[in-house]
């Protein structure tokens, strides 16, 4: 269901466009795409652009959505794992995700955890990295595909009136809209050395993302 909106409502809202590095054109069964985190809107683009590639993956979610009467039952149908923020049964959704990985599903974890407290709808690099990517690809050896994307601000961002009139007017302002999949990297050394390891990757593929954009969109200082 989340696949099938994606794919239905990004063109909609923008122009959206898809490189990828290498052997990243086929996503292996058990591996983990580690995107930025930047917007509401971001979840959707890659969404679409893994579509497009022919997965379908599980993906990390904040519990929150689980409580939406039907989307909740039709996640929970479709394997999707909440995250339990800040309690302490937030690791059981790694163990969930590693018997996903086992199962040979593509799994879906945002490494920066939540979206970064700013107003404006520029696009900046990743946020600091929580650990829990690097726990799930440590402990499971899985290879994690860096994601960057960039342009999902240009739907969404500031306050709740201004996200509402940026979804509205997206289908007329067109924005761009680019992901870019870098190769596949096996993180390795302490969780510490292997979330360092993971952002750099992701950070790498940001650019790539930001690169695809007009050059009057292009920001040379990325948020660290």
């Amino acid at each position: 269901m989340l696949s099938t909106f994606a794919r239905t409502v990004v063109p909609l809202l923008g122009r959206l466009t898809v490189t990828t590095a290498g052997t990243a054109r086929t996503i292996a069964p058990g591996s983990i795409v580690a995107p930025n985190h930047t917007a509401l809107a971001d979840p959707g683009l890659v969404l679409a652009a893994l579509h497009r590639l022919g997965v379908e993956p599980v993906v990390l979610a904040t519990a929150g959505l689980w409580k939406i009467p039907v989307l909740g039952r039709r996640l929970a149908r479709e394997g999707h794992i909440p995250v339990h923020r800040g309690s302490g049964s937030a690791a059981a959704a790694l163990d969930l995700a590693a018997e996903a990985l086992a199962a040979g599903r593509v799994v879906v974890i945002y490494p920066e955890g939540g979206l970064p407290r700013r107003r404006d709808s520029a696009d900046r690099g990743p946020g600091t990295f929580r650990t829990g990517l690097a726990r799930l690809a440590l402990t499971t050896g899985a290879p994690v595909v860096p994601l960057g994307h960039a342009g999902a601000r240009r739907i969404v961002s500031g306050g709740r009136a201004k996200q509402i009139a940026g979804v509205i007017t997206a289908p007329l302002r067109r924005p761009d809209l680019h992901v870019h999949l870098g190769e596949p990297v096996h993180l390795a050394g302490t969780i510490d050395e292997a979330t360092v390891q993971a952002r750099t990757a992701v950070e790498a593929a940001w650019q790539q993302a930001v690169g695809q954009l007009p050059s009057s969109r292009r920001v040379s200082n990325p948020q660290v």
